[in-house]
C-alpha cells in the first residue's frame, strides 16, 4: 500500500467521524490528511515533509475556517422557529366565535385550526382577524387586530 493511500484512508475516515459528530473539528484533521495525501502523491519519501503539511494544514484549518463555519451554523440555527412556535406573530381567522365566559373558540392558520382564547378575556366574533401571541400546549392565545 502506497503512503498517499494511507493519507486518503485517513481523510476519509475522518470525514465519516466528523458526519456522526458535530464539533466541525474533524474534518480539520480530514483537510489536513487530504493535504498530506496530495504531498505523498507528490513526494513519496518526505516523510517529515507530509507530517509537517498535516499538522500545519490542520492547524490553519482550525484557527480560520473552524470558526467560520461554527458562525455560519449557529447564525443559521437560531433563527429559524419551527412547528407550532412559528405560529407565534401570525395572523389567524377566528371559525369559532371566541368566548372567554363559555371557554370555546378556535382560529384558523395554515390550514389547522387550533383551540384560542383572548389575552384580555374579551370575546372575538367569526370571521374576525386576529394575530396570534402565544401558544401553550394545543391552546393560542389571541389577540384583536
Amino acid at each position: 500500500m502506497e503512503v498517499y493511500q494511507i493519507w486518503l484512508i485517513a481523510a476519509i475516515v475522518l470525514v465519516i467521524v466528523e458526519i456522526c459528530t458535530v464539533g466541525f473539528g474533524s474534518i480539520c484533521f480530514a483537510i489536513g490528511a487530504g493535504f498530506a495525501a496530495l504531498l505523498a502523491g507528490l513526494a513519496p519519501e518526505s516523510y517529515t515533509w507530509q507530517i509537517l503539511v498535516f499538522a500545519v494544514v490542520s492547524l490553519l484549518t482550525f484557527i480560520f475556517l473552524r470558526p467560520v463555519v461554527i458562525k455560519f451554523l449557529e447564525r443559521n440555527s437560531k433563527d429559524v422557529k419551527t412547528n407550532a412556535d412559528a405560529l407565534i406573530g401570525k395572523k389567524a381567522l377566528v371559525s369559532e366565535d371566541i368566548d372567554s365566559v363559555a371557554h370555546t373558540g378556535r382560529v384558523k392558520v395554515d390550514g389547522d385550526e387550533w383551540k384560542a382564547i383572548t389575552e384580555d378575556g374579551s370575546n372575538i366574533e367569526k370571521g374576525k382577524e386576529v394575530e396570534i401571541i402565544s401558544r401553550d400546549s394545543i391552546i393560542v392565545t389571541v389577540k384583536s387586530i
